[in-house]
């Protein structure tokens, strides 16, 4: 399903206007290979939200990327399926029609959310019941993924290479390229996002 109109994106682009830092990820990463689960853990990040499009898989596709598939696996054996969430704008939302066909082929839950990113950060703490330090947030928008993380105290991971352009949608593709541009801006400019309990701050090459 096609990610239309999203009321929440939109707004966040204003709070961006006054508070820059939430676009900056705490750990940036080629992509879910290079993420160190194990210090994730002992950090005392307890849960991982994954972004799905072009962060898990191709966009709109239902399977793990085939190269990513190792480093799936090890994910899942350090956090357990219980305490992986994937959220997604093209699953889980009310316009969706491939949630459960991703829950079987990623193994994990989808959460089932009203608002898109990056406004749903309520709806993950409550399906979770987790406070927000103990959560990580991954996935290749700097707009919505690293805002959700960012605007609720979670740990933001930002996957910077994406799996393939063929088939995305025409305005990510858009955005992301501009959110790519302001983040060297802001990097540039010593920006620093808003500080994390977990003292995880650094960039992972």
């Amino acid at each position: 399903m096609v990610q239309w109109f999203n009321a929440a994106g939109v707004q966040s682009v204003f709070t961006l206007l006054r508070r820059p830092n939430l676009l900056m990820p705490h750990l940036s990463v080629p992509d879910i290979r290079s993420i160190p689960y194990e210090t994730l853990r002992t950090s005392g990040i307890k849960y991982l939200v994954f972004d799905k499009d072009n962060c898990l898989t191709a966009p709109y596709a239902t399977e793990i990327h085939p190269e990513f598939q190792h480093a799936w696996s090890q994910c899942l054996s350090i956090f357990t399926c219980s305490n992986i969430l994937v959220v997604s704008n093209s699953a889980g939302t009310p316009d969706s029609t491939s949630t459960h066909e991703v829950e079987v082929a990623l193994g994990v839950p989808v959460l089932r959310h009203r608002v898109k990113k990056p406004g749903c950060g309520q709806e993950i703490l409550d399906t979770l019941g987790a406070k927000p330090s103990e959560i990580a947030v991954v996935g290749d928008r700097l707009s919505t993924d690293i805002v959700l993380a960012n605007t609720n105290g979670m740990l933001a991971i930002w996957t910077r290479d994406i799996i393939t352009e063929k088939g995305d949608n025409s305005v990510a593709v858009v955005l992301r390229t501009l959110e790519h541009r302001l983040y060297e801006v802001l990097r540039r400019r010593h920006i620093q996002p808003p500080a994390h309990p977990s003292g995880l701050s650094s960039h992972v090459k």
